[in-house]
C-alpha cells in the first residue's frame, strides 16, 4: 500500500472510531463493502448493515449482499423500501433519486434511533461528488455520513484497498439502481423494472460482467465494456431474439461502451426549480 493510501485507511479508521456507533447502508457494491469491513474491524458489534430490498434493487444483489455481510461477519437487516409508491418517483423526473434516497434515510434514520446507532453512513465516495446526484439534497436532510469522502478516498483507491483487506467486491462490476436504466420523463413500473433486471441477468449468463440495459420506450440499448463489444456482435442474433421476447421492439448496443451516469448526459432541460427541486421541460422529448 502507498503512502497516500495508507494515510486515506488511517484517517478512515479515525473517522469511523470517533462515531462510536454507526448504521451502514449497505447494497454489497465496492463502495459499501469496504465501509462496512472497516467498521467492524473499528467498532466490532457497534455496526449495523441494512439492506434495503425493493424492484428498483437487482434480486442476484440482494443475495450477494447477504451473503457478503456474513462473510465480513457484521450484523445485517434487510427491510423493504417503497419509493414504487410515491408518484413523484414513478414519473422518472430529474429529482427521482432524491425521492428514492429519501424514502431510504428516514426509514434508517428511524432504525437507528430505534438500535441506538449514534450516525448513519452510506458507501459514496469522493469521486461521486462529481456526478449528477439529486440524492445528495436527501442526504443533507436527514444528516447521513459518507466516511468514504471525508476520507478523500476515490473508486480506484477503494478498490486498491479491498484487494489489500483481501475483500471478493475489490473487482467487483459497479452497480446503480435500475431505474437509473430508464430514460428520463418514462414512467417508472415494475414492470420494465423487472425487465431491465432479466436482460442483465441474461447478459452476465453470456460472459458480460460490466453490463447495463438502458431503456427508451420500447428500444433497448445495451452497454457492455468496449473490448466486449466484438463477442456481443458474434452473438448478436441470439441477444435480438432473446431481448424481444422480452418485450422490445429495437436492440442496439452503444458502441462507447459501458460508462458510468450515460444516461445523464441526456437528462432534458429545466424549466424552474420549486424547493431545490427540477422540473422535466416538456418540449425536450417532441
Amino acid at each position: 500500500m502507498d503512502k497516500l493510501l495508507s494515510q486515506s485507511y488511517k484517517k478512515l479508521k479515525n473517522i469511523l472510531s470517533k462515531m462510536d456507533s454507526v448504521l451502514i447502508a449497505y447494497s454489497g457494491g465496492v463502495d459499501s463493502s469496504l465501509l462496512l469491513k472497516v467498521a467492524c474491524d473499528v467498532l466490532a458489534r457497534n455496526v449495523l448493515a441494512v439492506v434495503a430490498n425493493s424492484a428498483t434493487y437487482p434480486k442476484n444483489e440482494l443475495i450477494f449482499a447477504k451473503k457478503m455481510a456474513k462473510q465480513i461477519g457484521a450484523r445485517c437487516l434487510v427491510i423493504k423500501t417503497e419509493e414504487l409508491k410515491n408518484n413523484d418517483f414513478l414519473k422518472n423526473s430529474l429529482d427521482r433519486c432524491y425521492f428514492c434516497k429519501r424514502e431510504l434515510f428516514s426509514k434508517l434514520n428511524s432504525i437507528a434511533k430505534a438500535n441506538r446507532l449514534q450516525f448513519v453512513a452510506d458507501g459514496s465516495n469522493l469521486d461521486d461528488r462529481k456526478d449528477f446526484r439529486p440524492g445528495s439534497l436527501a442526504k443533507k436532510e436527514f444528516h447521513i455520513r459518507s466516511p468514504l469522502a471525508e476520507a478523500g478516498l476515490t473508486k480506484k483507491d477503494i478498490r486498491s484497498l479491498s484487494k489489500y483487506l483481501h475483500l471478493a467486491t475489490w473487482d467487483k462490476p459497479s452497480m446503480a439502481c435500475l431505474a437509473s436504466r430508464i430514460l428520463y420523463g418514462t414512467k417508472i413500473t415494475e414492470e420494465n423494472l423487472l425487465r431491465i433486471d432479466q436482460v442483465e441477468v441474461f447478459l452476465k449468463s453470456l460472459g458480460f460482467n460490466q453490463v447495463r440495459a438502458r431503456e427508451y420506450n420500447g428500444l433497448c440499448r445495451i452497454e457492455v465494456d468496449k473490448k466486449q463489444i466484438p463477442k456481443l456482435l458474434t452473438r448478436r442474433a441470439f441477444i435480438v431474439d432473446s431481448l424481444k421476447k422480452l418485450g422490445y421492439n429495437y436492440v442496439t448496443v452503444d458502441l462507447e461502451g459501458y460508462r458510468t451516469g450515460s444516461m445523464n448526459q441526456m437528462r432534458p432541460s429545466l424549466t424552474h426549480s420549486v424547493k431545490g427541486m427540477v422540473e422535466l421541460d416538456p418540449h425536450h422529448f417532441l
